[in-house]
């Protein structure tokens, strides 16, 4: 059905460009003849909110296979063009193009080749910049060499950038795993906050040296957000512990959302997740076993693949899709509103379908309301020139507001612009106003931040903008605002924003705030304590209290990942506080004292020598059995560690997640702990070594006497590539693997057509398709299905039904006179009469004029996992045979 809709669409987009060149000289309005009718026609098959008015912008001609895109604030949109797509590896195929819709009718009236770069996958544009984060391949080899936050500038304002662009971050993702997979699991999306900070998704890549502009080097095991200065400069990890996230959607008062999936081995399904700063969100390696040591997530959504995102904060659109996170899902080719509700310092949740689009990559909006969403639309994993597009979406009701030029504007009207009702317009004009003098912007900036009459969203861009401008010099300003209870928690965060800055901040506000009845405003002042780096204040920290529902799971059991729980954050960020303040020496004094429990929690993650020798002597001094016991455990814990990520390795799409570390490695104290562990386990009864067994197996120790679950063997995956002798004719193979994997296989394997031909009998494929025209129609015909898809999209259709629905072969809900219900997919429909099949192969006729209602659902007749028992041999054969299928 979605197919047919978009190749009526694709015409409607071609007709949209007529007239319409690149680097026109003059940005004249050229008519259009859109089909409304039509669009019209679009929109109620997939059930766009009436609400709204959608339409098309870009087709494939111009804007195939594109992966991400942002707008400027004036309304020029900048799409990431990606022939690549996620499992592509030649380069030379990408591009960034900008669209201008001159006379603001919503049809695109002018575009230039921005530039031309590999893989884009976040585009930023500020002022006359445009940051981009793409793969950047070696001249040398042809071969991905990493990913690179970069710059571009366009002082001419002529569409095209200068010249080429500049460094900000390089290496910030692996190159092997580029090279040997592509991007489908690499840094992604970029967008920036009202801090002034460029936020970056870390696919579960991670990334190994990567190096900003002040020479700084990073290395990040496995997935999170980075965050970066625009200049390059100030590299840090903002969470760990996310897997495959696409994006950030960021809200005015710094609360980030992602949605990203969770573990392969158990299903991609989606983790919809508020990201606290310096939160450890505990994927792969705890994200089972360990679940007291994380932040949950607010829900898990089931199977889906997260993709671009934005926090809708703009006044022109209707209050029901205002201030809520966009989340979008290109596995599902649907568009989330998660309407968020405080709950204590985080948020719970409920999420809404809003807008259909078929694998809806990006999305992002102009200050005067306009929001454009670009669809993959069957491109593919490799990407595809004709596929692909771009819409725009306004509210009914909306009318277009000129948005003036930031550069010429006064300090007084960009003053105003940071107290409108969009949040792209305070963005932008905070930016242009710390460019002016810093007398002028700060005395500015500080009016709007502490006038108590303005919203908070105002005053929240004042204080921030505020502290990038004044530095040093506001300190006192900002401490002062501390006591203002409105702004206590953004003038903490603003005060411990930037490390470089942190010198002559003082210490006494934050321990101050650690008593403030609001969560929000004491996580705040926790995760500042933690940046401050004064030792002085761990024993603060230490006090937080830790609730009973940070129990561990039952051995043998997963705790829960993806449920809020708001009463665990404040110990949990406590303890990040304190491993990142080191602070050793204030754990140890803690333990036996009322702050036990926090303390032994911290020091799980201290691998130090001088917290093992204070664990023994806290042992040997203890009287309590149950104290000894969790001193026992934590010792255990730090018997290893994970080893220094050097980016040759990688847990591919189905890691080992027992953890608590995945490739871990024996450190300079083992030997001590192995001999304390090993003298307290000869002293102890039958009851207590099998504790030591259970310690040894939870932790992996590979203590031989121990018993348990002996560790042999590292078994993090070396090569992510797919050893295609060992397990092309494993069978099975296919219902063991994840998407991806498959789709690599497939690129390097053949099959066998004959052998394909037996297993469409054989997999009951013959059941409900048919190969030739004088068959009974039973289902969407596959005596052409090569003419009209390649091998990959063939291969995804089987693997992924729901994802990529056939036309006639979605599920259609028919209720008929008489209370009967039929729910199969039409094999024929005439005036008089339907037939139905349903999914076991019953065939029923139906009078026409005994239907009662009919409703077609969104899922597929096929059901997934038909392939499940192939190897990849006979997966591939059966592609091969359906692809040579071209009458």
């Amino acid at each position: 059905m979605l197919k047919t809709i978009w190749s009526l669409l694709s015409v409607i987009f071609i007709l949209t460009f007529l007239g319409c060149g690149e680097n026109q000289n003059s940005c004249e309005a050229v008519e259009g003849t859109a089909d409304q009718i039509s669009l019209d026609s679009l929109a109620t098959a997939l059930n766009w909110p009436e609400e709204l008015k959608i339409t098309s912008f870009t087709g494939p001609d111009l804007t195939p296979s594109p992966a991400c895109l942002a707008v400027a604030p004036s309304g020029e949109v900048f799409v990431g063009v990606d022939m690549m797509g996620s499992l592509g590896k030649e380069p030379g195929k990408g591009s960034v193009i900008k669209l201008i819709d001159c006379n603001n009718d919503g049809i695109l009236d002018n575009y230039t080749t921005f530039a031309t770069l590999d893989n884009p996958r976040g585009l930023l544009p500020i002022g006359n910049k445009l940051f981009v984060l793409h793969t950047i391949f070696s001249k040398k080899t042809g071969k991905a060499s990493g990913m690179d936050l970069v710059v571009f500038e366009d002082k001419d304002n002529d569409g095209v950038a200068d010249g080429p662009s500049k460094p900000l971050i390089q290496s910030i993702s692996s190159p092997k795993f580029l090279q040997d997979r592509g991007t489908d699991h690499a840094t992604n999306g970029i967008r920036m906050g009202i801090d002034g900070w460029i936020y970056i998704a870390i696919g579960d890549f991670g990334f190994h040296d990567a190096l900003d502009r002040s020479g700084k080097r990073m290395t990040m095991l496995g997935g999170g957000i980075v965050r970066v200065r625009p200049d390059g400069k100030e590299m840090e990890v903002y969470t760990h512990g996310l897997r495959n996230i696409y994006d950030v959607a960021i809200d005015p008062y710094m609360n980030i959302y992602t949605r990203g999936n969770t573990n392969d081995g158990g299903g991609w399904n989606i983790r919809f997740i508020h990201q606290i700063q310096s939160g450890e969100y505990g994927y792969p390696v705890l994200f089972k076993h360990f679940t007291d040591e994380i932040l949950p997530a607010l829900v898990d959504v089931g199977g889906g693949s997260g993709t671009g995102s934005l926090f809708m904060d703009d006044s022109t659109w209707p209050e029901k899709f205002n201030n809520v996170p966009m989340m979008a899902d290109w596995g599902r080719s649907q568009l989330y509103i998660h309407r968020v509700s405080p709950d204590g310092p985080s948020f719970k949740q409920q999420e809404e379908e809003f807008i259909k689009l078929p694998q809806i990559t990006d999305l992002d909006i102009d200050a005067s309301g306009r929001l454009y969403m670009s669809a993959w639309d069957g491109a593919g994993y490799t990407g595809d020139s004709s596929k692909g597009f771009v819409v725009r979406a306004v509210p009914k009701n909306w009318q277009y507001q000129p948005f003036p030029n930031l550069k010429k504007s006064s300090v007084k009207e960009l003053a105003e612009l940071i107290k409108s009702g969009s949040a792209v317009a305070r963005l932008h004009a905070q930016q242009e106003l710390i460019t002016r003098s810093k007398k002028t912007a700060s005395e500015t900036l500080w009016e709007i931040a502490s006038d108590e009459s303005l919203p908070l969203y105002a005053r929240v861009a004042g204080i921030f903008g505020y502290a990038q401008v004044a530095g040093e010099d506001g300190i006192d300003q900002l401490v002062a605002l501390t006591s203002d209870n409105a702004v206590t928690e953004f003038a903490l965060r603003a005060l411990a924003d930037r490390k470089t800055r942190i010198d002559k901040v003082p210490v006494d506000p934050f321990l101050r705030e650690l008593k403030n009845p609001s969560k929000r405003v004491q996580i705040a002042a926790i995760v500042g304590l933690g940046r401050l780096n004064r030792l002085e204040a761990a024993k603060a920290l230490l006090e937080v209290p830790v609730p009973e529902s940070t129990a561990a799971p039952a051995k043998g059991t997963e705790g829960p990942h993806a449920l809020p729980n708001s009463s665990i954050i404040p110990a949990h960020i406590a303890v990040r506080s304190l491993v990142s303040l080191q602070a050793v020496d204030a754990c140890i004094d803690a333990i036996g004292g009322d702050n036990t429990q926090l303390a032994l929690w911290a020091l799980r993650y201290m691998h130090d020598t001088k917290a093992i020798d204070g664990l023994i002597n806290a042992y040997d001094e203890a009287q309590d059995e149950e104290l000894k016991k969790r001193i026992i455990s934590t010792v255990s814990r730090l018997y290893k560690k994970e080893a220094p990520y050097d980016g040759s390795w990688w847990w591919g799409t189905r890691p080992d997640t027992h953890g608590p570390y995945y490739k871990s490695i024996t450190w300079e104290a083992s030997d001590k702990i192995r001999d304390f562990l090993r003298e307290v386990w000869s002293k102890s009864n039958k009851n207590e070594k099998l504790f030591f067994a259970d310690l040894n197996g939870k932790h992996r120790m590979g203590i031989t006497e121990f018993g348990g679950e002996e560790e042999t063997q590292v078994l993090a995956q070396n090569d992510s590539g797919v050893d295609l002798e060992k397990i092309r004719n494993k069978k099975g193979q296919i219902g063991k693997s994840s998407i991806e994997d498959v789709m690599l296989a497939m690129a390097e394997i053949k099959g066998d057509a004959a052998l394909g031909k037996k297993l469409f009998t054989q997999q009951g494929c013959v059941a409900c398709h048919h190969l030739n025209q004088g068959e009974v129609m039973k289902g969407p015909f596959m005596g052409q299905i090569g003419s009209i898809m390649n091998r990959e999209q063939i291969a995804e259709s089987i693997l992924k039904p729901n994802a990529s629905i056939s036309q006639g072969f979605a599920s259609v809900q028919i209720t008929a006179k008489g209370d009967k219900s039929y729910v199969g997919f039409i094999s024929q429909e005439s005036a008089d009469q339907i037939t139905i099949r349903n999914i076991v192969g019953q065939v029923f006729t139906i009078k026409t004029e005994d239907v009662v209602s009919r409703r077609e659902l969104e899922t597929s007749m096929m059901p997934p996992g038909l392939a499940n028992s192939l190897s990849y041999e006979e997966f591939a054969s059966l592609i091969t045979f359906l692809s040579e299928q071209k009458e």
